[in-house]
């Protein structure tokens, strides 16, 4: 069976000229070199127009003096600073790549047997590394797709901060007043969030009494709640263990934090809201939607963190893409395990990882997959990852097909084979 690899740059060619950048925040190091090995000496220049302009004067006069067509320009994949850098290059007849950090480490330390680290020295270890052809296609979001990485980017930054809000709040509800956390059980509920901005503390819980308590509760939680969990507040606000001394300044912290996690949460379904339509003006999210278990929120994070479907050729590339292309360690009679190499974008395999969990439920499109996996004595977060590779393989096969997922199909399929 012929094994797909990821697609990687092809060998530059008698006509290509080499260029490379490391990236800063402040200035960039460029740096190229001409097929029969002509270089310059690395050199520097700012992250803004002014610089972008001086540094593209010098790749075209390299052109020129040596008479080339192509040229080729890459860097590392890393940080944010080098956007400017490649939204200005794709105006321009250049062909863009990135190189993965750990290939830059590795190869650097060959070159002197060092592991001197300079920003001179960097671009010319990229520039190596294109030369040798292991350099991968950079994939550039455009319009909505561009729109659904900024988004889904933001949510998740949003979605880390409120989490971190979250657990500020209970280690202080602790402080004051301990047993709200045992009663309520979930600090991020409605109900839980609502007394602890109201009534944060075990005397003004007492204060509030059962009757008026029990029918904050029942409205808050829509019913869920009543007179019984009102009772157990009571009671454990009168035998609570909290702190009094220093409670004042404590319950203004509170009330601060739950006004911030509202705030928070205001703004993630504000960006859900924009990401859904953003997903609209995308023909093959259909595709995508059309499998069960998967919401708009993960279809709309999946094609803003992988641009474009319909950039891939093989399933091998996302899969690199994504950090879940696999490995072994094997030496001699050691045999090692395979594992992702997590090499990739992490936001990627959160989304399908979530999404694995809600795809191998009872009622799962891979429920049985999934079980299979279990029964040969796979672990179950290894079970997981298996199921995530499949599900990206299932949207990237669905994506590139321009079909929609019908469950049993293949049952079908082999059904009407047998007829025949």
């Amino acid at each position: 069976m012929r094994k797909i690899k990821a697609k990687r740059t092809k060998g530059v060619n008698g006509k290509t000229l080499i260029v490379a950048v490391d990236i800063g925040m402040v200035t960039h190091t460029g740096y190229y070199r001409c097929p029969d090995g002509t270089d310059v000496r690395a050199f520097e220049f700012f992250n803004n127009g002014r610089g972008f302009q001086t540094f593209w004067e010098r790749i075209s006069q390299a052109m020129r003096t040596h008479d080339l067509k192509d040229v080729v320009v890459g860097f590392e994949s890393t940080g944010p600073y080098a956007e400017p850098l490649v939204h200005y290059l794709r105006k321009r007849p250049v062909r863009l790549v990135q190189v993965n950090p750990m290939h830059t480490k590795r190869l650097k330390e060959l070159q002197g047997n060092s592991p001197n680290k300079t920003d001179r020295k960097d671009p010319k270890v990229i520039a190596d590394i294109i030369e040798l052809g292991h350099a991968l296609t950079l994939v550039v979001p455009e319009g909505a797709a561009a729109e659904l990485r900024r988004l889904t980017q933001a949510r998740e930054r949003e979605s880390q901060r409120r989490t971190a809000l979250f657990n500020q709040l209970q280690h202080l509800v602790f402080i004051v007043f301990p047993e709200f956390l045992q009663e309520m059980k979930d600090i991020k509920t409605k109900s839980a969030q609502y007394l602890l901005k109201h009534h944060p503390t075990p005397p003004s819980i007492v204060e509030s009494g059962v009757q008026a308590l029990s029918l904050i509760l029942r409205k808050i939680s829509r019913g869920q709640l009543g007179i019984e969990r009102a009772q157990a507040l009571v009671e454990a606000a009168r035998g609570s263990v909290g702190i009094q001394q220093g409670g004042e300044g404590i319950r203004y912290e509170i009330k601060h934090i739950v006004d911030v996690i509202e705030t928070s949460e205001r703004f993630i379904a504000d960006v859900e809201q924009k990401m859904s339509d953003h997903l609209k003006q995308i023909p093959y999210s259909r595709s995508i939607l059309s499998i069960k278990g998967i919401g708009e929120v993960t279809a709309a994070g999946l094609i803003g963190e992988v641009g474009d479907f319909h950039q891939f050729r093989t399933i091998s590339e996302i899969n690199k893409l994504a950090g879940l292309d696999l490995f072994e360690i094997s030496s001699g009679a050691h045999k090692g395990k395979r594992r992702i190499s997590k090499r990739g974008r992490p936001l990627i395999r959160k989304l399908l990882f979530f999404a694995a969990l809600n795809v191998v439920r009872r009622d799962g499109i891979l429920h049985e997959p999934y079980q299979k996996y279990l029964q040969r004595g796979m672990l179950k977060m290894k079970a997981l990852v298996a199921i995530a590779r499949r599900l990206l393989g299932i949207i990237f096969a669905l994506v590139r097909n321009h079909s929609e997922y019908v469950k049993g199909y293949t049952q079908t399929q082999n059904l009407l084979k047998e007829a025949a």
